[in-house]
């Protein structure tokens, strides 16, 4: 909790944190809504309301936590959802929301084409309401909702619900998200939450944190880094193999606590500073790996999803495709820690 020491030494709770939005106004974001969130702690990041209330930015004091591209945050393009042009607008950042009915390669099939990952990325959020900190009354907490449309007449319709809310003092981020089919006929489901972690959280040494039975994705050079003789948790040097398109990328089946409750991360030891995402295995029963240790382009993605990245067409014929009927919906909750005392490191580890 945030130390009382205040009281009666500040006129404005912005003084302590809060929430500010405001709107880009030069280069390839130029008109892009924008929200800084402080949360009083140092932990501090943006959340991209034209971009499906993604996040790109983030801090803790001086350190960034996430990768940013090289294009970084650009406009929302809402028709991208052919071939790989998805990559053209992935700004990277701390989130960038995956699907919300395919997740994986483009494709084509009877069903239709998609491409890479999906569009719901590219769409602005309705923003219903902000909530700001007071806490002259004792209220410590903060909020921000908005929802967005993947939609078309004759369907499919899909609406995602986003609040992203936390409490000053308290260095994490909670999102709550609710899918619902507004369509009259059912619709495929699939979705991914895409973190990105960059230097200098991502370093040489930066343990990877997760536990489960995993398998290599197939293709590439995902052997070179994913095998059992190998020490794929620690962050290696950037990688020649890494240039380019090269990358590797595991599948995982987290382990659950008694609770249902997984969790997996990163630990900078020489930073002391660790970041747990915590998920339900109910709701995001995959986790995925992404290492590219590329030159300039260096990052690691850790993925909870209803699937792997394997695309609707997959999904659907080993018969783990999710469908959502007319007017259901299923919720899901992912909540991002900073953490830097040793003793709730030591639990994490």
């Amino acid at each position: 909790m945030i130390s009382k020491n205040w009281t009666d030494k500040v006129s404005n709770p912005a003084q302590l944190g809060g929430i500010e939005t405001s709107v880009l106004d030069n280069g390839a974001g130029r008109g892009t809504r924008i929200a800084w969130i402080n949360t009083g702690t140092g932990l501090r990041y943006k959340v991209i309301l034209d971009r499906a209330m993604d996040i790109g930015d983030a801090f803790h004091n001086q350190h960034s936590l996430a990768w940013l591209s090289h294009g970084g945050i650009t406009a929302p393009e809402p028709h991208i959802n052919a071939g790989l042009d998805w990559l053209r607008t992935f700004g990277g950042g701390l989130l960038t929301t995956c699907c919300l009915r395919h997740v994986g390669g483009p494709e084509q099939d009877e069903f239709g084409e998609r491409g890479i990952h999906g569009p719901i990325s590219n769409l602005p959020a309705e923003i219903e309401s902000i909530i700001q900190p007071d806490p002259m009354t004792g209220n410590l907490g903060f909020s921000i909702t908005g929802r967005m449309r993947e939609s078309r007449v004759f369907g499919p319709s899909l609406e995602l619900k986003r609040t992203i809310s936390g409490m000053l003092g308290n260095p994490s981020i909670q999102i709550r998200d609710t899918v619902t089919n507004r369509a009259n006929t059912p619709a495929p489901h699939m979705l991914l939450y895409h973190f990105n972690f960059g230097w200098p959280l991502v370093d040489e040494g930066t343990r990877l944190l997760w536990k489960g039975n995993w398998q290599a994705r197939e293709g590439g050079i995902n052997g070179d880094i994913f095998r059992d003789d190998h020490d794929f948790r620690t962050c290696p040097a950037p990688l020649e193999t890494h240039r380019g398109t090269g990358e590797a990328v595991a599948f995982i089946d987290p382990t659950a606590d008694a609770a249902g409750q997984c969790v997996a991360g990163l630990f900078n030891e020489s930073l002391g500073l660790a970041v747990a995402l915590r998920f339900q295995k109910s709701q995001l029963p995959w986790l995925t790996n992404w290492q590219h240790w590329g030159r300039g382009e260096y990052v690691t993605g850790i993925e909870p999803g209803t699937h792997p990245p394997i695309g609707q067409a997959k999904a659907r014929a080993d018969g783990t495709l999710l469908f959502l009927e007319p007017g259901e919906s299923r919720s899901y909750e992912v909540k991002l820690q900073v953490l830097t005392k040793r003793e709730q490191i030591e639990e994490l580890l």
